[in-house]
């Protein structure tokens, strides 16, 4: 069964903290986000060995399982927007409709250790593209289709705040 779709845009978060997880992206030296991003697969790779992994605890909430599938989805799609940051000007993203990539990827149903091992290789390879940016690379620029522009810096404030919520969302 879907779940009602998340409307919001959550752009803000790079600026302040975020008032239902706790998370202040302004606050993070994207430096120190590979680091995050590996303790942040990790915790996962716990999360996808509960009991309860396939339910859900509501029917508007995701179960720990859809949640890290979703995850998996966020460490492939910002990758390859780092990517095309760090090798093109100004390139502009392509729409990721997450919802539709949910029931599509029918998360409810996959199976959870490879999900797992799925989730630490993608986030691996995003934390290892970042733990390579330097200097005026942090400065390059990205943007939505809807005109928000990101830098590497905060789109990976963006990105880190995504994944640290998606464990909030699952009581890590």
């Amino acid at each position: 069964m879907p779940i009602t779709p998340d409307t919001k845009d959550w752009t803000w978060v790079v600026d302040r903290r975020c008032p239902e997880c706790g998370f202040d992206a302004a606050e993070l030296d994207a430096e120190d986000a590979p680091d995050l991003v590996r303790a942040n697969a990790a915790t996962w790779l716990r999360v996808l060995q509960r009991p309860d992994v396939r339910q859900r605890p509501d029917e508007a909430t995701w179960s720990p399982l859809e949640y890290a599938a979703h995850v998996l989805d966020v460490h492939q799609v910002f990758g390859r927007r780092f990517d095309l940051m760090l090798a093109e000007d100004d390139p502009e993203f392509e729409n990721w409709d997450q919802d539709r990539a949910a029931a599509l990827g029918r998360y409810g149903e996959r199976d959870p250790e490879q999900v797992g091992v799925d989730l630490a290789t993608g986030a691996e390879a995003v934390a290892s593209t970042l733990g390579a940016v330097a200097g005026a690379q942090w400065k390059r620029q990205g943007r939505r289709s809807n005109g928000s522009v990101f830098t590497v810096a905060s789109l990976t404030r963006y990105y880190v705040h995504d994944l640290q919520h998606h464990l909030w969302d699952v009581d890590a």
